[in-house]
C-alpha cells in the first residue's frame, strides 16, 4: 500500500530532473570547453594592460595602463610585420587553391588505382617533422638567395599547406554529382568549362571554408619564419618571438605583441565563422 502511495509521487520528479538534466548537460559541457579555449586569449589579453611587475603578480585586479602598448609600437614598427604576413598569408593561400583545384579535380573526376595512396601519401608529409628537413631547406635558400624573403615564404608556406588544400578540395569535389559535369561535356564544355563555370560555383562554400582555413594556419605559421626570416619578411609570429630574449620573458610586453598579432585574425574568424561552418559541413547532408 505504501509502495502504491509512493512511486507516482516519485516518479514525475526523477522523470522531471532527468529531462532537465538531459537538457541542459549538452549546454554545459559546451560552455565548459568554451570557456576552457578561451581562457588563454582572455588571460593573454589583461596581461597586455599590466605592468611587468603586475604580469609577475598574476592578479586579476590591478589599474590597467597602456605602456606595454606603447613600449611595444616605439620598439619595432608593427605595420610592417603585419604587412608581410597579410602578403605571405593571402599570397600562399591563393598559390595553394591554384594548385589544389586542378590537382583535386583530375583525382575526384578522373581517378585512378594509385588515386588514394597518393592523397594519403599527400597527407603523410604533413607528419614529418618540420625540424627534420630545417638544415637542407635553409641552405637551399641561403644559396637561392630567397632566406628571409617574401618569395621563399611564400614558397614554404604554400608547400606545407597544399596538402591540406588537395585533400579538402578533393573532399568536395567528390560530393558533387557526376551527372552535372556529364552534361556540361555533352553541351560541348571544355575541361576549362568545366572547372570555371560548373565546379566552382557549385564548391564555392567548401573552397571558401579552404581559403579561410589556408589563410588562419599561414597566419599562425611560426616555426619557419622564425627560422627563415629575421626583418626584411618577417610576419607577426617573428614579431612576437621577439620579446623572448636572453634577459628573459618580458610578460606584459609579450602579451600586447601577442593582442596586436592575434587580434587581426581573430576578427576574421568571427566575422567568417558563419562561412566557415557552412563550407566544413558541406557535403555532409545529403
Amino acid at each position: 500500500m505504501s509502495t502504491a502511495t509512493v512511486l507516482p509521487a516519485t516518479l514525475p520528479a526523477t522523470h522531471r530532473v532527468k529531462g532537465l538534466l538531459s537538457r541542459t548537460m549538452p549546454g554545459i559541457v559546451a560552455w565548459f570547453f568554451a570557456c576552457l579555449v578561451f581562457f588563454p586569449i582572455f588571460w593573454m589579453t589583461i596581461t597586455a594592460f599590466k605592468t611587468e611587475q603586475q604580469a609577475y603578480a598574476s592578479s586579476l585586479f590591478f589599474t590597467p595602463t597602456l605602456d606595454s602598448f606603447r613600449e611595444v609600437f616605439a620598439r619595432s614598427n608593427y605595420f610592417d610585420f603585419a604587412l608581410h604576413s597579410v602578403q605571405i598569408s593571402v599570397g600562399s593561400t591563393l598559390i595553394c587553391l591554384l594548385f589544389a583545384v586542378p590537382c583535386a579535380y583530375s583525382m575526384a573526376f578522373f581517378p585512378t588505382s594509385k588515386t588514394q595512396k597518393i592523397l594519403l601519401w599527400m597527407l603523410s608529409t604533413k607528419m614529418m617533422p618540420s625540424v627534420g628537413v630545417l638544415v637542407p631547406l635553409y641552405l637551399v635558400f641561403k644559396n637561392t638567395g630567397l632566406l628571409d624573403t617574401v618569395s621563399g615564404m611564400l614558397i614554404i608556406y604554400t608547400l606545407i599547406n597544399l596538402p591540406i588544400a588537395v585533400w579538402m578540395a578533393f573532399t568536395y569535389f567528390n560530393e558533387i554529382p557526376r551527372d552535372i559535369l556529364e552534361a556540361g561535356r555533352m553541351d560541348g564544355a571544355t575541361t576549362w568549362h568545366e572547372i570555371v563555370y560548373l565546379l566552382l560555383p557549385m564548391s564555392t562554400p567548401g573552397l571558401a571554408s579552404t581559403s579561410l582555413l589556408l589563410f588562419i594556419l599561414s597566419w599562425n605559421e611560426a616555426f619557419w619564419s622564425i627560422n627563415l626570416s629575421s626583418s626584411n619578411a618577417a610576419p607577426l609570429t617573428v614579431f612576437i618571438a621577439s620579446y623572448s630574449s636572453p634577459e628573459g620573458l618580458f610578460w606584459a610586453k609579450l602579451s600586447a605583441a601577442s593582442v596586436l598579432a592575434v587580434a587581426p585574425i581573430l576578427v576574421v574568424g568571427w566575422l567568417s565563422q558563419k562561412q566557415l561552418v557552412r563550407g566544413l559541413t558541406f557535403g555532409a547532408v545529403k
